[in-house]
């Protein structure tokens, strides 16, 4: 019956933290899996010896296609039944990962990563969908999320050190194969402990719709990652960017004209649901931001291991923990609109903070800017996502959840888009006028500061030198003006945060007296 729950449901209720950790534990590895490849690149490359078109998908696969299939599992879960889609997305991430660890060749690896894609896909919205059916309390429900959030954004920032320590001891496909036991262990854990909850919608599933928006957001995020790496002007780039546009806008006029739209559109006009969607995508900006020049820095400019840079990157974690477990009592306190405004206050003071660090170590510079990153971060997000889920009715959940996530991912997409094409306008054109530098070798130093310390070790002599010089120079200016840009985004984050509720409907109580209520 539509809307009804699975019979173990009131079993679930009583075991609503166990699925929790089971939920947590699932999306910890998908949010890994995004960030640890990065470090596997070279020792991959050195294997499989794939060229540069291959090396790329093999990169951008994973997170284009669970960006683009969101909302089609999302609205699915709906119709079918989330915990099967959960359970499925298990099933798909577990092999997906078994076929990267074990992949002979660069097209299989893309095939692959292209499945654990899916699969991210199908876990993602289903575990936040399900906590708003397991937690029916919101203050509980927002502890929960807090948790959820947190587990998410340290997955993805400490992704790089994991894959740094697997690549100490073990081979390149290590950072996929310990994907497969753990998945191994929560298909049967959540068969028996999630329950099964369906949405309202009735009639049949459009599937011109959803294949539109999958498409669509494939093409257009596609475009914006590719503009952020300085293909503006390729062709590809522009076919996919204008058909982005064309089944995007196709999917919204299909969704306006349906009488049972696969996306509820008008939900965008409600502030509440609205508002935070904008605020998700400024927040990931922001943090995208970061993650463009954060390891870069820390490795190449002041000379850092992989295992020293994950221990900088600490407080961050650490911080974004923090916040993530007091989310709820800060909702209660402060209310949606002081909260989410609030985190994004205190994330433009740590990116200020952060415009200060230069060619030398600053190690307590460092380490205050990104405890007030981590904690505004992940306090904006929290509440953007608890006031986004809280906002759509129960029935509604996995399209509210695969909304939040879109909003997440396209957010990433605008802020590579954005972000480093800021980068790429200040960085190359100072490397390229470095003095003594032939000029093939100083077009290819353009490329990265990867490239150029690979060139100038290449060179030798006085041009080395001076090539060394001028990239980390052009990098750490490049650096600040990009955290200038995106300090300005989040102050419009900070306004646009303005129009969530000022209290927070069943949460807004105090305290002790909610406490007592559950005795």
């Amino acid at each position: 019956m539509p809307g009804s729950s699975h019979p173990g449901a009131g079993a679930a209720g009583r075991n609503r933290w166990t699925v929790l950790v089971v939920l947590c534990v699932s999306l910890f590895l998908v949010a890994v899996d995004a960030t640890v490849l990065h470090v596997a690149v070279p020792a991959l490359t050195e294997d499989l010896r794939p060229g540069g078109i291959e090396l790329l998908w093999i990169v951008d696969a994973y997170p284009l296609v669970c960006a683009s299939l969101l909302i089609l599992f999302g609205t699915l879960g709906d119709r079918v039944g989330r915990r099967r889609v959960l359970l499925l997305g298990y099933a798909c991430f577990g092999v997906a990962s078994a076929l990267a660890a074990l992949a002979p060749g660069p097209l299989a690896l893309i095939l692959a990563r292209a499945l654990l894609g899916a699969g991210g896909a199908m876990i993602m919205p289903a575990t936040l969908s399900i906590l708003r059916q397991v937690f029916p309390d919101r203050r509980e429900r927002a502890l929960a999320i807090g948790i959820w959030s947190a587990v998410a954004a340290v997955g993805a920032a400490i992704g790089p050190l994991v894959g740094g320590l697997l690549l100490e001891h073990f081979w390149w496909g290590s950072v996929f194969l310990v994907n497969v036991p753990l998945m191994a262990l929560c298909l049967p854990v959540a068969l028996v402990l999630v329950p099964e909850s369906r949405g309202t919608g009735e009639g049949p599933f459009d599937v011109t719709g959803a294949l539109c928006a999958t498409g669509g957001l494939f093409a257009a995020i596609l475009a914006l990652k590719r503009t952020g790496g300085g293909d503006l002007d390729t062709p590809g780039t522009l076919l996919a960017a204008l058909v982005g546009a064309l089944l995007l806008t196709t999917f919204v006029r299909r969704q306006r004209a349906a009488r049972r739209p696969l996306l509820d559109l008008s939900a965008f006009a409600r502030p509440a649901f609205g508002a935070s969607a904008g605020c998700v995508v400024l927040t990931v900006l922001a943090l995208v931001g970061l993650a463009l020049v954060a390891a870069q820095y820390l490795q190449l400019v002041l000379g850092l291991s992989p295992l020293e840079t994950g221990l900088r990157l600490l407080p961050l974690s650490l911080s974004a923990i923090c916040a993530g477990l007091l989310g709820s009592r800060m909702l209660v306190w402060l209310g949606p609109r002081a909260m989410v405004s609030g985190g994004f206050a205190l994330t433009v003071v740590a990116v200020l903070l952060l415009t200060g660090l230069d060619d030398v170590d600053r190690p307590l510079l460092l380490g205050a800017g990104f405890v007030l990153l981590g904690f505004g971060l992940e306090t904006t997000l929290f509440g953007a996502y608890e006031s986004l889920l809280n906002d759509a009715p129960a029935g509604q959940a996995g399209e509210a959840a695969a909304v939040g996530e879109t909003a997440y991912q396209f957010g990433a997409g605008v802020g590579i888009a954005v972000l480093g094409s800021v980068m790429n306008a200040l960085y190359g054109p100072a490397v390229r006028g470095a003095d003594g530098v032939p000029r093939e070798e100083s077009r290819d130093a353009a490329h990265s500061l990867g490239e150029a310390l690979t060139v100038a070790d290449r060179l030798g002599g006085p041009a080395a030198d001076a090539l060394r010089a001028a990239a980390r120079d052009a990098f750490v200016h490049g650096m600040r003006m990009t955290l200038l840009t995106s300090a300005a985004l989040l102050v419009l984050g900070a306004l646009m945060a303005l129009r969530l509720p000022a209290t927070a409907p069943g949460a807004a109580r105090p305290l002790a007296s909610a406490d007592r209520s559950r005795e």
